[in-house]
């Protein structure tokens, strides 16, 4: 919320890397309010229960953020790609309508592209039991608890997984970062090599973070052992990464960093 209240208040944070920046922001603070929500509620009230209802459409919303997240960071990538290959061109090709048109793609990409797990899933007519074994309502722990065939869920997970989840986020961010690497390794100075690469250091890095923890979540063999680790690397996914994020950007950024220098002498005033 900090990072995001900055990118609001300052006007020379008003550019498109810190106005994708915002949207990762908010997306971040959007997850956890829609998952760790209910683990508070649970420890503060005792109640462990929620209704079928609350749990497909937290399931629905905590896929989609998943996924605009990927899609973020691969517009993200692209506006690094424009910055560090095409400085010159920079403002004129990621001007405010090109944000804000991938920002908005991004977004509904992210809510349309789960709607056919959804639908699948609302196919089930019965379940083995009425326990999770998760501590909110996912896909995977969800799939395993239906006695109904899941042959048809099981494959729109892997066409869109390869097609359009996971895999066209990651080749665009790849197909980036290639064009990045060798506009970088072409600078003659090393002072030079290094200051384009610390542009894009912290992105990469909440990449790198962010793919990881997913391939650890969902590309594993499904038994109960998994269930029970891919908790542990859930709470990191759904915890750990949207807090890593903005220390991510903030600690090595200076802009940031003045930025907040500046509001808390206007609160001090």
């Amino acid at each position: 919320m900090t990072l995001l209240l900055l990118v609001c208040l300052e006007t020379h944070l008003h550019t498109p890397m810190y106005f994708f920046l915002g949207n990762l922001s908010f997306l971040d603070v959007f997850c956890l309010t829609i998952t760790l929500h209910k683990i508070l509620l649970s420890y503060m009230s005792g109640d462990k229960t929620v209704s079928f209802t609350n749990c497909m459409l937290q399931m629905y919303i905590f896929s989609s953020l998943t996924c605009n997240e990927l899609w973020i960071l691969t517009a993200m990538s692209y506006d690094r790609y424009v910055a560090i290959c095409n400085p010159l061109h920079y403002h004129m090709i990621m001007n405010r309508r090109i944000c804000v048109l991938l920002s908005s793609v991004c977004w509904a990409l992210g809510f349309v592209e789960v709607i056919p797990h959804m639908v699948a899933i609302s196919c089930f007519s019965c379940y083995k039991s009425n326990v999770i074994n998760h501590y909110f309502c996912d896909i995977l722990p969800i799939m395993e608890l239906s006695c109904s065939d899941t042959t048809l869920l099981r494959l729109i997970i892997f066409i869109e997984g390869l097609f359009l989840v996971s895999f066209t986020p990651f080749l665009l961010t790849f197909i980036s970062y290639v064009f990045i690497i060798v506009t970088i390794l072409r600078i003659r100075s090393s002072s030079g090599r290094r200051k384009a690469f610390y542009t894009c250091s912290s992105h990469l890095t909440v990449v790198i973070i962010l793919y990881v923890s997913l391939i650890c979540q969902y590309l594993r063999p499904s038994s109960t052992d998994t269930l029970d680790s891919n908790k542990l690397f859930s709470l990191f996914n759904t915890a750990a990464v949207p807090v890593l994020n903005p220390f991510i950007y903030s600690l090595k950024n200076k802009d940031v960093k003045s930025a907040a220098r500046m509001q808390l002498k206007r609160l001090t005033i």
